[in-house]
């Protein structure tokens, strides 16, 4: 026989399969992810209650600043404890707040085939956001433009597994920074129909994306129906100020969800402690959460934080460290406590290229935070050096982890268990599978094929240019880029869009030629 072997076949038939299916490319947007992996809960019933007692026990006899006169005179109206900017909550007061937050909401996006759950084990991934550099498709390290805003958004959209476009990925430095949130968030409507983020950077900016919010999909809509996710950080340790407040009040009368972030860098803003640290944590996002139900009972909100450590060598924060993951695992328990949707933050890098470091880094943070059970799995994209640049080769690296994490979390298919174990008998002791019907059917499906790790042989890989991964994304950045189709914006709502914009930008002074002048 001068057959062909089956291995041999395998490889040619591969390549021509892998071409086939880029030139036929699926980028439709997989639902909202419902985990199924068992929860990792590192504390007994214990251990919660003790984080519990413990962080209403600092609301009570600690408090927290409020700098907001605003927030100041609503508390005192709730029947909080006012003395100065201090408000000390009585843990009954926040009990009771807090149990008027919905366990779960459904996000609207532009296109409803792309509405997604959040709650309970309904999860989805969200890119990165604030990064003031860029590592470009050339992996040159630079401050972006709205053009570089722009193509992050394109490649969310391109990325079956992200589930929106987030906001400012990446700093539009062309642009005046008292005129970017309107940039941001148009660029946000434009280039996808998935959900996004809104800006939360002031007050006033958080009400534009507001009013651009019903211009897209009607205020009476909004009154309603989750379209967007605000983000308001707090700082660490117990103090919640004017802006973030402010903003969180411009979402939540409007109905929609602000994630209450505690900004941690664990042993200089909390104890050098886990549990301490998670404590302190846990008060900080339970009185940003009872605040928004005293802006307005039952508007959605998620339990947030940004979680790092700090080098007690250098004062640099740290991703991927064991203490990271434990500190997901206990707040994961806390939210779920509560009854409360949470956010975490999700393949964060410290490392300055898109090296082995970034990769072991961003790794073990998704691991965690996917047996954590987190639903609002934020900077899931791009995040290197603490958060100073999205690269781009590792965007599209880490948006197929979070869709090879998507396949894992999905758990067992049982659906051709059956007819699988069939072809058993069919090939018998000493055979192979390769050519067996089940398997030319199943092929595809049966087992995720990364596009962008290389698991050729060594002869193949030298072969092909010994192209490294960053090589790889940055060449598969490129293809997406070049197939990427705009959801056109409905011709009357980008023109209504537009001249709030352009309103808006005549109204509001350009700050950054201000200070030029000045």
């Amino acid at each position: 026989m001068n057959q062909q072997s089956p291995r041999l076949r395998s490889r040619a038939g591969g390549r021509s399969a892998r071409r086939s299916i880029r030139s036929k490319r699926d980028v439709t947007m997989l639902p909202g992810l419902k985990n199924t992996l068992p929860l990792c809960e590192v504390m007994d019933g214990a251990g919660v209650e003790r984080i519990d007692a413990a962080s209403m026990d600092i609301l009570e006899n600690v408090g927290v600043v409020f700098r907001d006169p605003i927030a100041l005179e609503d508390w005192r109206r709730a029947g909080a404890k006012v003395t100065g900017e201090r408000v000390h909550l009585d843990r009954g007061l926040v009990r009771d707040l807090i149990a008027t937050i919905p366990a779960g909401f459904t996000y609207h996006a532009r296109n409803p085939a792309n509405n997604v759950a959040l709650g309970g084990r309904q999860a989805v991934f969200v890119p990165m956001t604030g990064a003031p550099y860029i590592r470009d498709l050339e992996d040159t390290r630079r401050n972006p433009t709205l053009e570089d805003l722009a193509m992050f958004h394109k490649l969310s959209h391109m990325s079956p597994a992200l589930h929106s476009t987030a906001h400012h990925i990446v700093e539009p430095y062309d642009h005046p920074i008292s005129h970017r949130h309107l940039r941001i968030t148009y660029s946000s409507m434009k280039h996808s129909d998935k959900m996004f983020m809104g800006m939360t950077t002031s007050p006033k900016n958080a009400e534009d994306v507001m009013e651009m919010c019903a211009i897209l999909f009607g205020a009476e809509f909004m009154e309603t129906h989750p379209v967007t996710t605000g983000n308001c950080n707090g700082n660490s340790p117990l103090v919640w100020d004017e802006t973030m407040l402010g903003a969180m009040r411009a979402f939540c009368r409007r109905n929609q969800p602000v994630l209450c972030s505690p900004f941690v860098l664990g042993g200089a803003n909390t104890p050098a402690s886990v549990p301490a640290t998670v404590a302190q944590l846990n008060a900080e996002a339970l009185a940003a959460l009872a605040y928004t139900q005293v802006i307005r009972r039952g508007a959605p909100a998620i339990y947030g934080h940004y979680l790092a450590t700090v080098s007690m060598k250098s004062g640099a924060p740290m991703a991927g460290t064991p203490e990271i993951s434990l500190m997901n695992f206990m707040i994961g328990q806390m939210a779920r406590h509560y009854g409360i949707p949470w956010r975490t933050s999700n393949t964060l890098g410290g490392a300055k290229t898109f090296d082995a470091q970034a990769g072991y880094e961003s790794a073990t943070t998704l691991s965690a935070v996917m047996h954590a059970g987190a639903n609002y799995i934020w900077h899931s994209a791009g995040w290197n050096e603490a958060g100073m640049h999205c690269s781009v080769a590792k965007f599209v690296v880490d948006a197929e982890q979070c869709a090879m994490a998507y396949r894992m979390a999905e758990g067992p298919k049982w659906d051709d268990f059956d007819a699988a174990l069939a072809a058993v008998p069919d090939v018998g002791p000493g055979g192979h599978y390769l050519g067996h019907p089940h398997t030319q059917e199943n092929f595809q499906t049966a087992y995720f094929m990364p596009d962008l790790f290389d698991n050729n042989s060594i002869e193949q890989w030298t072969a092909e240019g010994s192209r490294e991964i960053t090589t790889r994304a940055l060449e598969h950045a490129r293809n997406l880029l070049a197939d990427y189709e705009e959801p056109k914006l409905d011709e009357a709502t980008n023109e209504a869009l537009l001249d709030y914009i352009a309103r808006r930008e005549r109204e509001i002074p350009a700050m950054d030629a201000l200070n030029q002048e000045h």
